[in-house]
């Protein structure tokens, strides 16, 4: 991938994160990396790692193969258009990163002329631990392979079938605002028996990193988890127990639930 050329049009927190994994990955050529922005200033941190910054949108598609669109949906239609002219049938791979926006309507305001894809990272790309879920149209197995050594470099990467993008965006863009909510929520009680903020901050931020590198090198059920740590009458299922009779675990699905019934709109 050293030789492929990228631009992330639309720097904002989300396009500026996988443009900053990028520049920090071994796999990537930070001088072939190009981001774009309106105001310039606010990507100038970019510059010491080695990427080229711009607010020409044209200038940035001349000068790479993959794009990277990282604007909010009402922006795509717009951004495409501008950026139409310069995209060359088998030199450019596009990628958009905006919800809701299907594979056949990019296809179409392009013409069908180039492989689409749509991406959706989540925040923690800013740290390389995102999970990306991806789709494509008219691509090959090269172009995908390409697609998902990007968001590889930024955490994790999985292709699934484009009807499950929404879903996909629930679950790990939407989700990583849930898991910071319940941690605050365990901070919160933390500092109820007795722990000041930071000390409650550090504990708790381990134990949910903790959590799910067991889940992921374990490959458990978080229920046979959670069995190793429930003793007979002891303070761990009482405390379960009583989450449950509040309604922990049908909240946070009921959560889920609502979130994606509003995407599905």
């Amino acid at each position: 991938m050293k030789n492929e050329k990228i631009c992330v049009i639309g720097c904002g927190n989300l396009g500026k994160s996988i443009a900053k994994g990028l520049l920090e990955h071994e796999d990537f050529n930070s001088e072939n990396v190009i981001a774009t922005r309106r105001k310039l200033k606010l990507i100038e941190d970019l510059k010491p790692h080695g990427a080229e910054i711009t607010s020409d949108n044209l200038y940035a598609v001349r000068n790479s193969n993959i794009i990277l669109v990282a604007v909010k949906p009402y922006n795509v239609d717009k951004i495409i258009n501008e950026i139409k002219p310069e995209i060359i049938e088998d030199k450019h791979i596009l990628v958009s990163l905006a919800t809701g926006l299907g594979t056949n309507e990019i296809s179409e305001m392009l013409d069908d002329k180039i492989p689409v894809f749509r991406a959706m990272p989540n925040i923690a790309a800013d740290i390389g631990e995102s999970v990306t879920c991806i789709c494509g149209k008219n691509s090959s197995v090269e172009h995908t392979q390409k697609v998902k050594s990007i968001f590889d470099a930024i955490g994790e990467s999985l292709i699934i079938n484009e009807e499950l993008m929404e879903a996909a965006t629930i679950l790990g863009a939407c989700g990583i605002a849930f898991v910071f909510r319940f941690i605050r929520a365990m901070i919160q009680g933390g500092i109820q028996i007795g722990f000041d903020a930071n000390t409650a901050n550090q504990i708790v931020s381990q134990t949910v990193k903790g959590a799910a590198k067991m889940l992921q090198e374990n490959s458990n059920h978080p229920e046979s988890e959670i069995d190793k740590v429930t003793t007979p009458k002891g303070c761990t299922i009482v405390g379960l127990n009583e989450m449950e009779h509040q309604g922990f675990s049908s909240s946070l699905i009921r959560g889920i639930v609502t979130s994606f019934e509003k995407i599905e709109k």
